[in-house]
């Protein structure tokens, strides 16, 4: 047994002497396929204070999860939960280890078991407590208190159940310097493109905007502390150029809510992170994606940025009506969202797009106009078509807004709602129903994700491979069976709102869909595998070679 003062003692109020028995283990779980950082970066904690983590994929067989538990012999198993759609898996996995003599402490974590504590201990009655919000402190204090066998039911920032009824402790303030969190555990396996290996990072947390939608705003602003919080350019970098020498990572996906580029103060801190990428030697050796919204991209910062390595640009556009933005809370004006896109064409770089043609106020003329606002960004080929419909997350204003109006439906893990029109319920599911039988938006393997990913293949060529042979004749290639999956799609959507609203007009058959889908599907992957076919060799060789640098790099 040791005594440690803990580490994010002055920021969170925790100056006092506390016992941990560092050589107790523990599990984490969660979903891993893209890279887990929330697990990761409460998993370094952990370990820079002397635990032992051992982080599980969700997704695992419960019996694989299950040798892992008896194996490591865990003083507390931690579960990731973020979207409340998977609480009945979790809490089937938390009963399944229960009934097979897993007896140590449960806690669960993420979005909505932080804003829906006490649903999430009615749907998951096997866990014993939920960390709340940003957790890297209290889940430390939770473990020290377990591993030295004191009452963990007084720590800030837990929710738990006692004799019926449930308790929440006081919140625990967001921490206020990221840099004093370690760099986060990483033992998933990289996404690779063309031999290039993907990694996620951070540069901040937190999201300065209000968007009805979306949970992450009230997560952030549901605790005491600054909303948004963003490292050091510097320390940015570091990790960047770390991942790059060690595991040979040459590209980066952002995963901030909202890349700090907004304002005065966040394009300084932008421009600090490009003359860093160029103080550390990166440039022309790794590139990076950001997630932003349409009303930052400002040419002149793109530009430099794009000089710096960046390639691909998320933005959630969301809708293509000034009603829609108004309903959404976005605070964007459609021409605002076209000016992005068009800067972002002008500018070269690839950029993919959240779009809910669908929300709680909906009607067939919306729905037309978000359709033309499509045609408008995506007929020209330049990236694949796709849509959604808009979902109330617990947590999130319009959620409240269509419970208050008596129009939320369905249950806390599968919340639903009706469009006022009759007829546009009746156009939506049959439009689900189509798309989700020919295999067109949803699904990797489908035309939209296939379409994109030959878009990314080629982003990434042309930044970190020299120019091919016969680049420009597929990359139009690609562009003419973009336009023709685009065009066939949004004919089929206004065929079948035609239709539905009794005015006639062309209506494609499902078979007759699926066979010209599949055309286009089988199209693509013929080009694309001729085309990287034709150029293996030198690809190989100039990774070979990128491989060679860095290992003088490193030494």
């Amino acid at each position: 047994m040791r005594e440690l003062t803990v580490l994010y003692g002055e920021q969170a109020g925790l100056d006092r002497v506390r016992r941990r028995d560092v050589d107790q283990s523990v599990v984490l779980i969660g979903f891993q396929k893209q890279g887990n950082l929330g697990i990761g970066y409460l998993a370094a904690t952990l370990n820079q204070h002397g635990y032992r983590v051992e982080i599980v994929d969700f997704e695992q067989e419960p019996s694989t999860i299950l040798d892992v538990i008896t194996r490591t012999q865990p003083i507390l198993v931690g579960l990731s939960l973020i979207f409340q759609f998977y609480a009945p898996q979790f809490a089937s996995l938390a009963r399944y280890l229960r009934e097979n003599n897993v007896t140590c402490h449960f806690t669960i974590g993420g979005h909505f078991p932080s804003l829906s504590y006490e649903q999430t201990l009615e749907l998951i009655p096997d866990v014993d407590s939920v960390v709340r919000f940003e957790g890297e402190v209290t889940l430390l204090e939770l473990v020290d208190c377990l591993s030295a066998g004191s009452d963990w039911r007084e720590i800030d920032g837990l929710a738990y159940g006692e004799r019926g009824h449930i308790v929440t402790n006081p919140l625990r303030p967001l921490i206020h310097d990221l840099d004093a969190l370690p760099y986060p555990v990483r033992e998933f396996k990289p996404m690779a493109v063309l031999g290039r290996n993907i990694m996620p990072i951070l540069a901040s947390r937190g999201c300065a905007r209000t968007c009805s939608f979306c949970s992450i705003h009230t997560f952030y602003r549901s605790v005491p502390g600054k909303v948004v919080r963003i490292r050091r350019p510097v320390n940015v970098v570091q990790e960047m150029k770390l991942l790059y020498e060690q595991r040979n990572i040459s590209v980066f996906l952002f995963q901030d809510d909202d890349f700090p580029i907004f304002g005065p103060a966040w394009r300084r801190w932008a421009l600090d992170l490009i003359d860093e990428l160029y103080r550390q030697g990166l440039v022309g050796h790794v590139i990076w994606k950001i997630n932003c919204r349409a009303d930052a991209v400002e040419r002149e910062l793109f530009l430099r940025m794009r000089d710096a390595g960046l390639y691909l640009v998320y933005m959630g556009l969301e809708s293509g009506t000034e009603d829609g933005l108004d309903v959404l809370n976005k605070e964007i004006t459609v021409d605002e969202n076209l000016h992005a896109v068009d800067t972002l064409k002008e500018l070269g770089l690839m950029f993919q797009y959240g779009f809910m043609l669908f929300d709680p106020g909906s009607t067939f003329e919306s729905v037309r106009d978000n359709i033309k606002f499509l045609r408008r960004i995506v007929g020209d080929g330049s990236a694949a078509a796709t849509f959604c419909r808009m979902l109330p997350y617990d947590g999130t204003p319009i959620k409240d807004e269509l419970k208050r109006s008596g129009r939320l439906k369905g249950d806390v893990c599968d919340p639903d709602y009706d469009f006022l029109d009759p007829n546009l319920e009746q156009y939506f599911y049959g439009l689900h129903d189509l798309l989700s039988i020919v295999g067109w938006i949803h699904g990797v393997r489908s035309l939209s994700p296939q379409l994109d990913w030959a878009w990314h293949e080629i982003a990434i060529l042309q930044r970190l491979f020299p120019p091919l042979e016969g680049e420009m004749a597929y990359i139009d290639v690609l562009r003419s069976l973009t336009k023709s999956g685009n065009d066939l799609l949004f004919e089929a959507m206004e065929g079948l709102a035609d239709t539905v609203q009794g005015r006639g007009g062309i209506v494609r058959t499902t078979p007759e869909l699926e066979s010209q889908c599949q055309r286009l599907l089988g199209d693509l992957l013929r080009e694309r595998n001729v085309f990287i076919g034709r150029h293996q060799q030198v690809l190989l060789e100039v990774l070979g070679k990128h491989l060679d640098q860095e290992c003088v790099m490193t030494t």
